[in-house]
């Protein structure tokens, strides 16, 4: 592996950061505004004790990235994983920054992590460690500050213990402080699902765009979490053939279609389901697969200038984020490949979110057909301004996206006189 080639996997940051600084000068602006985008305005590191099941005390560390508050307050994920580093928070925070842009949201981008592997922890062990995360960095974030949601191996019961152990905090009920929670508890209906269904609506536009019927289409969603599993089945339903499914321990391919509701049946809680297995390949193998659509819907950095040529499918539609490093994208671009970036592909996920938020600060709670509608014409909408960017300056996606994206927020901050 060449050295340009393990900087580039290593340092999403610097590499988003490359995008964020061609897109502002396309749009006329100078050094100065770069110079304030291209690193969160608050970046909190904290270190807090959990107890665990055996009586010892262990000590983690987490993040919070506020990447800007020029539009409103900030808004993202807070994901437990092991491999969580600054440089990453930092990053995925400047993605939301640029997603909650494109979706026209009142939002800039935040994002937290902790670094973890709650697959080797109790149930309990990680309630304690939700609960602790959230007294570290209760000053900093609030329904009207800052407002988390799940990530990677995070998810509704995660949101709740941190949405109480804020609400005591506080002491007054806040369920505005975090979405992605359960319904009882001020959730969004349709929101489990809203990632994957926001992912397939940029597929079915990206198709009419390319001229391919969806039926008969074939399918590869790298990644069997809550977005891959649900667009797994989405794509199925929706009469394509999902041809090849993963997760972190390998893959699965049937060129006549998986049998998507039992893979389903069969995961746990985390996605995995490959184990049962004893025919599988590699995720390598799986991404290069001869099909129509693909879908990263894992984790960063898996499309590369490795296996950037290698890759046979039409259409990429970004489920996870930054699958795809900068270098590829251009390769993919040079070949003709329609590749929809992750800070549009994956927008469904805060887009309903915001819906969320909307809803609590309401105390009004609507249908879940009413919520989808609202989904559908804010994911057409954002879909459309990116392609029709890209084509009529004639650039990929993802820098179309981010100069949708960011163009909203430096209005924001010339008006305010910050630059």
């Amino acid at each position: 592996m060449s050295d340009e080639t393990s900087t580039e996997n290593l340092n999403v940051l610097t590499s988003t950061q490359s995008v964020v600084k061609e897109a502002l000068s396309k749009l006329g602006y100078g050094s100065e505004m770069y110079d304030l985008l291209r690193e969160p305005l608050r970046m909190l590191t904290v270190r807090f004790p959990v107890r665990m099941d055996d009586g010892t005390v262990k000590v983690f560390t987490g993040y919070r990235a506020q990447h800007n508050d020029a539009v409103g307050p900030t808004k993202g994920g807070i994901r437990f994983h092991p491999d969580v580093t600054e440089d990453e928070v930092k990053a995925l925070s400047l993605w939301m920054s640029i997603k909650c842009g494109i979706a026209n949201l009142p939002y800039g981008g935040g994002k937290g992590g902790v670094i973890c592997d709650p697959r080797e922890m109790s149930f309990r062990e990680q309630e304690r460690l939700a609960r602790g995360y959230v007294r570290a960095i209760s000053q900093v974030v609030g329904p009207s500050k800052d407002i988390p949601a799940p990530d990677v191996m995070t998810n509704s019961q995660v949101m709740a213990w941190m949405m109480d152990e804020y609400s005591q905090i506080r002491e007054f009920d806040s369920p505005g402080f975090i979405t992605g929670k359960p319904i009882v508890l001020g959730g969004s209906q349709g929101r489990d699902t809203s990632t994957a269904r926001g992912v397939a609506i940029c597929i079915r536009e990206a198709a009419k765009v390319r001229g391919i019927d969806l039926t008969g289409s074939r399918v590869v969603v790298q990644g069997f979490g809550n977005a891959g599993s649900y667009l797994a089945k989405f794509m199925h339903d929706a009469g394509a053939k999902v041809i090849g499914i993963s997760d972190a321990y390998g893959a699965l391919h049937d060129d006549k279609g998986l049998d998507i509701d039992s893979l389903l049946e069969r995961r746990d809680s985390f996605g995995t389901v490959t184990k049962l297995f004893k025919n599988t390949i590699s995720n390598k193998e799986l991404l290069e697969l001869d099909c129509d659509i693909l879908v990263p819907a894992a984790i960063e950095n898996q499309i590369t200038l490795d296996n950037a040529n290698e890759i046979k499918a039409k259409i990429i539609v970004e489920a996870a984020n930054g699958p795809t490093t900068m270098e590829a994208t251009r390769i993919l671009s040079d070949r003709g490949i329609l590749l929809v970036p992750d800070v549009l592909g994956n927008s469904g996920g805060v887009i309903v979110s915001y819906f969320e938020w909307v809803q609590n600060n309401q105390g009004y709670y609507w249908s879940e057909q009413l919520v989808m509608e609202r989904l559908e014409e804010l994911m057409v909408q954002s879909f459309e301004m990116v392609y029709n960017t890209a084509t009529a300056r004639k650039i990929d996606m993802r820098l179309a996206a981010y100069m949708v994206g960011i163009r909203r927020m430096a209005e924001a901050i010339e008006l305010r006189g910050w630059v």
